[in-house]
């Protein structure tokens, strides 16, 4: 199996290296330092498990695991804090160590990556996928691209969500942002109640919605607080008024 290490020290990547390196069947496909990093090299490289630090410059590791575009990787945290353990675990992690990590819970976690990756049904999801889709959700956030970086977006400041070429545009009260999941992927992870597939291009946040204007033939219009004015296909507009129809 294909490891990426994620940390911002490196004596700690040194040492995951050393420990890794006694397990013949693991090979190191590359480290970050950084959860920038961390994104641009699972998409290049797409390792089969992350060892993912938490608290780095930039996005945290939570940040990071929440927001990979499938196929996603096993993630096992490593870190000195213990207070994420909870959303850890929300995220389906594999194992939560603490700094220093021992060889032993190591290798545990290890055998539990082995273990997963030898049942998993070829489905083209993960278990982090799944689990995504499944729990119970409070508002979102999104790991977006901003120039050289990548910043959290949260869920009450985005209004939609655009297709431009393979990449997906995220348009906000303050901007728009790039980011590498596409809508399909992002219409099975998001709570339909708050987010609605107005058409093949774009998928918006209900709460953006100011004002529904239907156009003859069943289609119709969505305009949002930022007064941007978006075309609902006909297919979906019964279903979105359906949708908005408790809150309107």
């Amino acid at each position: 199996m294909r490891v990426l290490i994620v940390d911002d020290e490196a004596p700690t990547r040194v040492r995951l290296r050393q420990m890794l390196a006694t397990h013949p069947d693991v090979e190191i496909a590359g480290e970050a330092e950084t959860g920038t990093e961390a994104m641009e090299m699972t998409s290049e490289l797409r390792p089969d498990v992350m060892l993912l630090d938490i608290q780095m410059p930039g996005s945290s590791g939570i940040d990071v695991a929440a927001s990979l575009p499938p196929p996603r990787p096993q993630i096992i945290f490593c870190t000195a804090y213990d207070q994420y353990a909870i959303e850890a675990f929300e995220l389906d992690a594999v194992d939560y160590l603490l700094k220093p990590v021992s060889r032993a819970r190591l290798a545990q976690a290890l055998d539990r990556v082995r273990s997963r990756l030898a049942t998993a049904v070829d489905s083209g999801d993960s278990a982090l996928d799944r689990t995504l889709r499944r729990r119970p959700s409070g508002p979102a956030r999104f790991l977006v691209r901003s120039g050289a970086h990548y910043v959290v977006i949260g869920e009450s400041h985005v209004l939609y969500f655009g297709t431009e070429g393979s990449l997906t545009r995220l348009v906000s009260d303050t901007g728009q942002y790039w980011m590498d999941p596409s809508l399909n992927d992002l219409e099975k992870r998001l709570d339909p109640t708050r987010f609605f597939r107005i058409s093949r291009a774009a998928l918006i946040n209900l709460n953006a919605v100011t004002k529904v204007t239907p156009e003859t033939g069943g289609c119709g219009d969505v305009v949002l607080r930022n007064g941007e004015t978006l075309e609902v296909s006909r297919r979906r507009f019964r279903d979105l008024m359906n949708t908005l129809s408790p809150v309107l």
